[in-house]
């Protein structure tokens, strides 16, 4: 077995690595870190396009037919002052730009406050709440 071999690089007696197969492993670590940058920026831009694309039904489809309250509480339809359900999901972008000051296309003002604090209001394991939980987390 020769000493460039990089299987087993060489170990000096004293438990150190002698200087080539040192420089050798250094290289090899900066080459992975270097790979795993690059591999991230993709992954960030893949999350931004999914959620510009991911939708938000108001209701979700296990309480279609409810009306939707001011305060985002589901309420039995015909319930005066209440909204009734979108015609549409809305989009993942539609609703961080209504979040954030907007109102929801095809919505009024009133409306589509309604709708955000439904959306507000959504808990894991009802439709869309995945999607709304990726918008509230931050971006570098």
């Amino acid at each position: 077995m020769s000493e460039d071999t990089p299987d087993t690089p060489p170990v000096e007696t004293d438990g150190t690595m002698p200087g080539p197969a040192l420089g050798r492993r250094a290289l090899m670590i900066g080459a992975v870190g270097a790979s795993a940058v690059i591999s991230i920026r993709p992954a960030l831009a893949q999350t931004a396009a999914s959620i510009s694309n991911c939708q938000i039904p108001v209701p979700d489809p296990a309480r279609a037919g409810q009306y939707i309250a001011p305060d985002g509480k589901l309420v039995p339809a015909g319930t005066q002052g209440a909204f009734p359900p979108a015609g549409r999901p809305f989009k993942g972008e539609e609703v961080k730009r209504a979040l954030n000051g907007g109102t929801l296309p095809g919505t009024d003002y009133q409306r589509s406050k309604a709708y955000t604090n439904y959306i507000r209001r959504l808990q894991q394991g009802t439709s869309g709440f995945t999607c709304f939980a990726s918008l509230q987390m931050p971006r570098a």
